[in-house]
């Protein structure tokens, strides 16, 4: 009985228990993706015309993003009460929401239902935070699968989520919303105390590739089978207990992935424990830190003081040059011969805080690529089911289903090919989001073009790129800037989504459309006499719609553009940071070499 304990005990401990935990709270915190699915409703039972909708999907997109008070109260208290005010902030909003449409409640303002929806969706940002935050402290080294897969669980919840409604086979739509409010509140109370950082750098183990490959596996698996779902219940008409069937089938490969730590806590031997004491050797020596901010100092100085053609030499060379460098640094400090100046703030790879970040030219190069690369991908997201339409598809909805697979392979992907950069390579990180955006600069030029085909190619191309960027800039960031204040910085870092959002989408694309819309129809109004005109004129809440592909060629035009010039910035960021990651990870490299 006292084993049995003990191994539970190292089960509850288990770092992959809190990545399996955070996986399935990322595969409910994708409520914002829902939008499209619940605006109907809210429109019809209220009232609304679609300029009142656009204004909640505003309010949506800046709860989804603005996530300064998730990612400060992270740092305070602990991980467990930051996802109870999520869990606490998503069930008031949406279930407010949810009693007003259903006539439970009475109607309120257009503004209070704004903030409905953003207090509703903002409890996401903490779902984000807390999971991400725990699981990079846990995998240190294993940042980017890490990122990618809780992005990407992140980018299927709005699948799941659905297909756990059709199951449901509720006749009243607003029930929708019920869900929404309801299930991930309890999915996130019932998993709270399991997320949170467990010492995950001593659990390191051998198997941890192998455990990797079978949870990437597993996330192709439930890719492919929610696709393969979709377009069969979009066009067959299936039986509800098939449908249960599916939706059984879905969960059961949502749980596979636990599988996991119960092996490693139940059915292998524990590590050695001599072994763990050499892993939490760095942790046991943090009390000697005056030693440890003195070898700091004098590697800042070695930086400083290295001749520029260091860096071009061999690795064992320059090595070498470095490490005689040092050794005469220490000793001229030792003898009073050199004055070790100190330093005014981290150095990259140290811990930042967001004040500290915010004057640093590698961080805004992140924010403003990932605001041309994302925000250019947002708005064909934001934009598809138009474009569709405008391109004579009837079944919008498949093209909105596919790009949110393909975002969450991206996300998966974009994680594990970067993982390879920086661990194979040595190489700084952001070229990973250089390639991305390259690809994405490739789609929108499908896109704008309009072949036939040429969307479904688009979409994939687009939502590729598009999640690749939320598996690598949280990554990069840590990586550059440091752990200790990750959660500030990575809500920082979220803003760059809505911002780019809410200039291509909002005023390019809309702008650019209407334009073409009112070109198409005044060919027409030419051959009316002005009585006429205002009779076969569209009502105001009627707008224009624009047919063929030059309804967004400009625009897609303009998002390649913007991409390339992403592009050009990550590249520069790559070129900044080469001697960051050589010094993270060349010593790892070199290791494994010999």
């Amino acid at each position: 009985m006292g084993k049995f304990r003990e191994r539970f005990v190292s089960f509850f401990n288990n770092r992959w228990l809190v990545f399996v935990a955070a996986m399935w709270i990322q595969s409910c915190a994708g409520i914002g993706y829902l939008f499209g699915s619940i605006s109907p409703v809210i429109k019809s039972s209220l009232n609304y015309n679609q300029k009142q909708i656009a204004r909640l999907g505003v309010a949506k997109d800046l709860g989804d993003s603005v996530g300064f008070l998730a990612g400060s109260l992270c740092e305070v208290l602990p991980m467990w009460g930051a996802l109870l005010v999520g869990a606490l902030q998503n069930f008031i909003g949406y279930g407010w929401v949810w009693l007003i449409v259903t006539g439970r409640a009475p109607v309120l303002p257009l503004w209070a239902m704004c903030i409905l929806i953003f207090v509703g969706n903002n409890g996401e940002t903490y779902f984000n935070t807390a999971a991400l935050v725990s699981c990079v402290q846990n995998f240190p080294k294993s940042r980017g699968p890490v990122v990618g897969i809780l992005k990407g669980f992140a980018g299927l919840g709005g699948a799941i989520l659905t297909q756990v409604y059709t199951m449901i086979h509720s006749p009243d739509h607003a029930n929708l919303i019920f869900m929404v409010a309801v299930g991930p509140a309890m999915v996130v109370i019932a998993l709270m105390f399991i997320i949170r950082p467990v010492g995950g750098h001593r659990q390191v183990r051998p198997s941890d590739s192998s455990s990797f490959t079978f949870i990437y596996s597993v996330c192709l698996l439930l890719a492919a089978y929610l696709m393969g779902v979709m377009l069969v219940e979009d066009l067959v008409d299936l039986n509800h207990t098939v449908i249960i069937i599916f939706t059984v089938i879905l969960f059961v490969l949502l749980f596979i992935p636990i599988v996991i730590p119960i092996i490693l806590s139940f059915f292998l031997e524990r590590t050695d424990p001599a072994a763990e004491a050499l892993l939490s050797k760095p942790e046991n020596m943090e009390p000697g830190k005056s030693n440890q901010e003195t070898h700091e100092v004098i590697l800042s100085e070695v930086e400083d003081e290295k001749p520029k053609d260091v860096d071009l030499l061999p690795a064992s060379e320059r090595r070498k040059r470095i490490a005689q460098l040092q050794a005469r640094l220490f000793h001229a400090a030792a003898e009073g011969a050199v004055r070790v100046k100190r330093r005014r703030g981290p150095h990259r790879g140290e811990d930042f805080t967001l004040t500290q970040a915010l004057i640093k030219a590698d961080f805004w190069l992140i924010f403003f690529s990932l605001l041309l690369g994302s925000g250019s991908g947002l708005t064909v997201i934001d934009n598809l089911g138009q474009m569709s339409q405008s391109l004579g598809y009837d079944n919008t909805h498949i093209f909105v289903s596919m790009i949110s697979i393909w975002n969450f392979l991206g996300r998966v992907g974009g994680g594990y090919f970067s993982e390879i950069i920086v661990r194979d390579y040595a190489y700084p990180r952001p070229v990973a989001m250089a390639v991305a955006q390259f690809v994405m600069a490739i789609g929108h030029i499908f896109l704008g073009m309009g072949w036939p085909g040429a969307l479904y190619v688009g979409t994939l191309l687009i939502g590729l790129g598009y999640g690749a960027h939320w598996a690598i800039v949280p990554a990069a960031a840590s990586e550059l800037f440091g752990l200790k204040k990750f959660g500030a910085l990575y809500n920082f870092l979220t803003l760059a989504n809505p911002a780019g959002s809410l200039v291509f989408s909002g005023l390019i694309a809309s702008y650019i459309y209407d334009h073409e819309a009112e070109k198409q129809h005044q060919p027409h109004h030419h051959l009316l006499n002005a009585g006429s005109i205002f009779a076969s004129m569209p009502s105001v809440d009627e707008p224009l719609k624009c047919d063929g592909s030059i309804c967004y060629f400009l625009t897609s035009m303009i998002m390649s553009g913007l991409c390339i010039v992403a592009v050009i910035l990550s590249m520069i960021l790559v070129h900044r940071t080469t001697n960051v990651y050589s010094h993270l990870y060349g010593k790892s490299r070199s290791s494994n070499l010999v």
